[in-house]
């Protein structure tokens, strides 16, 4: 009876050595999920219910528009469908923060990489737009490279970071 005592006090969970907690760099991965969540909606309303409007939509993918392009279409919906899917996972990787689930570096892994991979699409279908290339003035690039600079600091920190496998252990 008393080894069972002292089998149930050993096994308490014990603070993992080191840093943990959402603090450090941590601060700045979730400033940077709430700007992506702000910006997301800004940029819906702001830009894509505006191409939604009928006749917005009828201008750019009308055969006989003059700014018809027959990717302006795909390239919008693609745009439009990204967006919405990185709010949603944006959401997603929020409770899994603040819950401090074990899946959320390889969540935040798959963040940063399937952002850059649609930038890259986006930024092949924009340079295949020739209206849109020029009115584009270089953002997707600036884009396309933005998402290179941000993979190449956080992924490394997600996969090397002492305070990252010591908070997300749930």
């Amino acid at each position: 009876m008393q080894s069972e005592t002292n089998k149930a006090e050993t096994e308490i969970p014990q603070k993992p050595l080191g840093v943990s907690g959402l603090n450090g760099w941590l601060v700045l991965v979730q400033i940077g999920i709430y700007a992506t969540l702000l910006l997301s909606l800004i940029r819906f309303f702001n830009e894509y219910l505006s191409v939604l409007d009928p006749e917005v939509w009828s201008l750019l993918t009308s055969k006989d528009s003059e700014f018809y392009h027959p990717l302006w279409g795909p390239t919008i919906i693609f745009e439009m469908a990204v967006l919405i899917i990185m709010f949603v996972f944006c959401l997603y990787i929020l409770f899994n923060f603040y819950s401090k689930k074990a899946i959320l570096p390889k969540l935040m892994i798959i963040f940063y990489a399937g952002s850059l991979a649609a930038r890259v699409i986006d930024y092949i279908l924009v340079q295949l737009i020739p209206v849109a290339n020029e009115i584009g003035d270089g953002v997707a690039l600036r884009s396309l490279i933005q998402g290179v600079v941000v993979c190449l600091i956080w992924i490394p920190y997600f996969l090397k970071s002492e305070r990252v496998k010591n908070t997300f252990i749930n």
